[in-house]
C-alpha cells in the first residue's frame, strides 16, 4: 500500500481546490467557483398564543422540569405516487427513538398530534402579514393551510402546518436588490435537547409557536452580500416590535452551491456573523470535492462495479485508546478497504478537515456510532503507524492505490456503518451530495440529514381556507414602520457613524432615539452612541435581570433632564443601571457621589490650574495644558456642564 502524508496531501488539494481565506478572497475569486446562495429566514412572532392552539408563546422551561414523556419511532410510508422520501428513509435507517419532554403548562393534546389544531391566530396572522407588505411582497388572495413533511421527529405529526402569505418582492442593498421568492406563517418545532446514539430527545414548549419564513432567490454572489441580506431581513423584522428577540427567535437557513455543485443547506445558523465565513467554506468544500470526483473519474471511468471490502478484526495490536476500549466493550472492530482512494481520504473538504471527516459524520448520523468512530490510512493524526497500516493491507489484500478505513461499534450498527461508507463513497464519484448541513462558530459544517425531496408538501384537510379582504390588507398598511432602507438614511443624516447601525437597527431603536429627540432634545448621535457604544459594551461584560429593558435607559434620561442634569452624566450611570434595572436613579446619584455644581463654581478654579500646571515647568502647550485642566475638573463637570463647552472656557482663559 502507497504511502500517503496526509498533511502533505491535504495541503496540495487545498491548493488545487484554489482555496483562500474568506479575509483574502475577492470577487474574483467567488466568480471563478460560481458562488451562489440563498437564505431561508426564520423568524418568531411575539404571540400571547401558538399558532393552530391556544397553549401560551415564549414560555421554556429547563430539561430536567417535565411532566410527561411520549417516545416514538418515525417510519417511512409510501407517497401516492409509490415512492419513499430520502430523507425518510435515511432517518429509518437510523432506528432513532425520539423522547418528547412535556410541560402542562406549555403544551395540550394538539402537541402531540392527539386533536385536530384550532383555526389559525390571527394576531399572528397580522403581524406576518405586516411583515409581507414591508417586503413589497404580492399578499395572497386566500390563506391556504399545507402540511410539509418534518421528518425528523422534531414534529410530533411528523409534518409542520404552514402557509404562504406573500410572493415576489424584493429588498434593497448597497449595490443591489435581492428578490424574494415568498414568505410563509409556520409552526416551529421542537428543541432538541440530546442526541446520542439511537436517542433524540426534544422538549415542546417550543413546539408549535407561530414563525414565519422569508425566503429569497440564490442572487447572493458572495459571503458578505448573504449576511447584508440576512440582517436586512433581520431589520425589516425587527422593525415592527413584534417579534421575539433572544438565542433562537431569529434562524438562518443558508443554501449555498457552486458551479458544477448543488444546493446545500446549512441549517439553523444562530447569529448572522457567522455566515460569511459559513457560505465561503462549503462554496469551497464542494469545489473541492469536485476535484476529487475528477480524480476518482480518471481511475475508474466506469464506477458502476466498485464497491468496498471488510475484514472483522479479532484482535490488533495499538496503543490507540478507542480501539483498545472498543474490543474492551465487547464492540466490533472493522477493517474496510476503499479500492483507489489513496489520496482521496486525506483530500481537503474544510479548514482542518479532509474526506476522512465526511465519512466519520455520516457514520454518527446515520449509523449512529458516537465520535471518535474512526480512523484511516491518510488520517493527518496518525493515530495508528503507517506499519500497522501496512500489516492490515496485506491482511485484507489492499494494493497500492488503495485506502483503508478502521471503524468500531455496537454489532446492531455494523450493517448501517457498511451501507454508509460505500454510499459516501459512491457519492464521490457523482459529485455533490444533496444535504442539509449543521454549522459551527468556526465557520465549518457537519453533515446533519440528507435533503428532503421537493414534493413534500400537500394540503391540511383540518384547516378551512382563509379569505383576505381588501379593506383589512389597507388597514394594516396604514400603520406600517418606517421601512428600513429609510431608517439607513435617517441614521446618516444624522451623523451616526455607520459600525452603529446594525446594534440600532437589530434591536429597533430608531424610533426611540426619534422619541428621545423630539420630547427631550437629546442630540441623535449622542443617544445612538451611548446605546450602539456604551450599552453594547456593558451588555458584553456586565450581568443584568430580566427587569432591565431599552426603555429603562429612555426612562434614565427623562429623569436627567427632570432634574437639570447634563445627559453626560447617563454615561456613568448606565453600568449601575444595567446591574440594577430598579434601583432609583437618586440612589445611582448617590452611589457616583454626584453634587450638583453651578457653572461658576466648576469654572473658578480654571485659573489657578492653568498657573499650577505652568509652574511645574511643562511643556507650554495650549492643547496640552488644556486636556490636563479638564482632566482636574472632568468629575465636578459631568453631569453639570457639558464637557465640550468647559473646553472652550479653558482654552479661553
Amino acid at each position: 500500500m502507497k504511502r500517503i502524508n496526509a498533511r502533505e496531501n491535504y495541503e496540495k488539494t487545498r491548493a488545487k481546490a484554489g482555496y483562500v481565506p474568506r479575509k483574502k478572497a475577492t470577487q474574483a475569486d467567488y466568480d471563478r467557483i460560481g458562488f451562489m446562495s440563498g437564505l431561508e429566514v426564520h423568524q418568531q412572532l411575539l404571540t400571547k398564543e401558538k399558532l393552530f392552539c391556544r397553549c401560551p408563546a415564549g414560555q421554556f422551561h429547563k430539561s430536567d422540569n417535565y411532566d410527561a414523556e411520549i417516545i416514538r419511532h418515525m417510519r417511512p410510508t409510501l407517497s401516492e405516487l409509490g415512492e419513499y422520501d430520502g430523507t425518510a428513509l435515511m432517518e429509518f435507517k437510523t432506528r432513532k427513538e425520539i423522547v418528547y419532554r412535556i410541560k402542562n403548562e406549555t403544551a395540550c393534546t394538539y402537541e402531540v398530534d392527539d386533536t385536530p389544531p384550532f383555526k389559525i391566530d390571527r394576531e399572528a396572522l397580522g403581524i406576518a402579514l405586516e411583515i409581507t407588505l414591508l417586503g413589497k411582497m404580492n399578499v395572497v388572495g386566500e390563506v391556504h393551510i399545507t402540511r410539509k413533511q418534518y421528518l425528523d421527529g422534531s414534529i410530533p405529526t411528523g409534518f409542520q402546518r404552514t402557509a404562504i402569505l406573500g410572493v415576489e418582492g424584493e429588498i434593497p442593498l448597497k449595490n443591489k436588490k435581492i428578490r424574494l421568492i415568498q414568505l410563509s406563517i409556520e409552526e416551529d418545532s421542537c428543541r432538541e435537547i440530546s442526541d446520542i446514539g439511537h436517542v433524540r430527545i426534544y422538549k415542546t414548549d417550543r413546539l408549535g409557536m407561530p414563525l414565519i419564513e422569508t425566503v429569497t432567490y440564490p442572487d447572493m454572489v458572495n459571503p458578505d452580500e448573504v449576511m447584508e441580506a440576512a440582517n436586512y431581513i433581520r431589520f425589516l423584522n425587527r422593525s415592527t416590535g413584534k417579534v421575539r428577540t433572544g438565542i433562537g427567535a431569529g434562524r438562518e437557513d443558508v443554501n449555498v452551491s457552486c458551479k458544477g455543485g448543488t444546493r446545500v443547506e446549512i441549517k439553523g445558523v444562530a447569529h448572522n456573523c457567522w455566515i460569511p465565513e459559513l457560505t465561503h467554506n462549503e462554496c469551497f468544500r464542494q469545489w473541492s470535492l469536485l476535484q476529487a470526483r475528477e480524480e476518482l473519474l480518471k481511475r475508474f471511468p466506469d464506477f458502476s462495479g466498485w464497491k468496498i471490502e471488510h475484514q472483522k478484526l479479532s484482535s490488533l495490536k495499538t496503543d490507540y485508546q478507542p480501539v483498545i476500549n472498543a474490543f474492551k466493550n465487547d464492540h466490533v472492530v472493522v477493517l474496510v478497504k476503499l479500492p483507489g482512494f489513496s489520496g482521496i481520504v486525506s483530500h481537503f473538504t474544510q479548514p482542518d478537515k479532509t474526506f476522512n471527516d465526511e465519512i466519520s459524520d455520516r457514520l454518527k448520523v446515520i449509523a449512529c456510532i458516537e465520535k471518535p468512530n474512526m480512523t484511516s490510512s491518510e488520517d493527518p493524526k496518525e493515530l495508528i503507524p503507517f506499519e500497522t497500516w501496512n500489516e492490515l493491507a496485506g491482511q485484507i489484500g489492499a494494493k497500492e492505490d488503495d485506502a483503508l478505513l478502521l471503524f468500531w461499534g455496537p454489532q446492531d450498527d455494523m450493517k448501517t456503518a457498511l451501507e454508509t461508507i460505500e454510499e459516501r463513497c459512491i457519492m464521490a464519484f457523482k459529485g455533490i451530495p444533496n444535504e442539509t448541513r449543521k454549522s459551527f462558530p468556526d465557520g465549518t459544517t457537519i453533515f446533519e440529514r440528507v435533503l428532503p425531496g421537493a414534493d413534500r408538501m400537500y394540503p391540511d384537510t383540518d384547516s378551512a381556507p382563509i379569505p383576505l379582504e381588501n379593506d383589512y390588507i389597507e388597514s394594516l398598511k396604514k400603520n406600517l414602520p418606517v421601512n428600513v432602507v429609510d431608517r439607513f438614511n435617517q441614521l446618516k443624516g444624522w451623523g451616526v457613524p455607520e459600525d452603529q447601525y446594525p446594534y440600532l437597527l437589530r434591536n429597533n431603536l430608531v424610533p426611540m432615539i426619534e422619541k428621545a429627540e423630539k420630547e427631550l432634545s437629546v442630540k441623535p448621535v449622542y443617544f445612538a452612541r451611548l446605546l450602539a457604544q456604551r450599552l453594547k459594551w456593558i451588555q458584553g461584560h456586565l450581568v443584568t435581570t430580566k427587569d432591565f429593558s431599552f426603555e429603562k435607559v429612555y426612562e434614565l434620561l427623562v429623569f436627567l433632564k427632570s432634574q437639570g442634569i447634563h445627559y453626560e452624566l447617563a454615561w456613568k450611570m448606565l453600568p449601575i443601571l444595567y446591574e440594577h434595572p430598579n434601583m432609583e436613579h437618586e440612589s445611582i446619584l448617590t452611589t457616583l457621589i454626584f453634587k450638583k455644581r453651578t457653572r461658576e463654581e466648576i469654572t473658578a478654579p480654571v485659573k489657578f490650574l492653568k498657573d499650577k500646571y505652568r509652574e511645574v515647568g511643562r511643556n507650554k502647550n495650549s492643547e496640552e495644558e488644556a486636556n490636563w485642566v479638564m482632566g482636574e475638573l472632568r468629575v465636578q463637570a459631568e453631569g453639570n456642564l457639558p464637557l465640550c463647552e468647559l473646553k472652550k472656557i479653558v482654552l479661553s482663559e
